[in-house]
């Protein structure tokens, strides 16, 4: 096991996590309806630039992910749930516990525990009464 020490490591990290979660059963089908296979490279590089921010303090990342997704709850007709987070919660857990270890993993985990409370409670909030 290694410690996250740099893009290469987070590249890696957000690569394999969004394998798992293009075959997952639940989530699979929102993220790969929502985000066309041309894109996805693209896609996985704003995720590395996010998560490099988030862990390294180094300023790359520009978008606004509460508002992606509460379009990507709109899309899918507000039925975005709890569990989704909780299973994004844990398929991110798991492919953290898979390849690394240490600090930086540690603080991987718990931003992504207080992202997926704030983004579940933004879609929650946006949504039509």
């Amino acid at each position: 096991m290694k410690t996250i020490d740099s893009r290469d490591d987070v590249s890696l990290l957000v690569n394999t996590f969004y394998v798992k979660i293009r075959k997952d059963k639940l989530l699979g089908p929102i993220f790969n309806g929502s985000i066309p296979d041309d894109h996805w490279p693209l896609h996985l590089e704003k995720l590395t630039d996010f998560w490099e921010t988030n862990l390294f303090g180094v300023v790359k990342f520009k978008g606004n992910p509460p508002a992606a997704h509460q379009r990507m709850d709109e899309k899918e007709g507000h039925t975005i749930s709890q569990a989704h987070f909780g299973k994004w919660l844990q398929l991110w857990y798991e492919t953290l516990d898979q390849l690394f270890e240490g600090e930086r993993a540690e603080k991987a985990k718990a931003a992504a525990r207080r992202m997926s409370t704030g983004l579940f409670l933004a879609i929650w909030h946006k949504r039509p009464e």
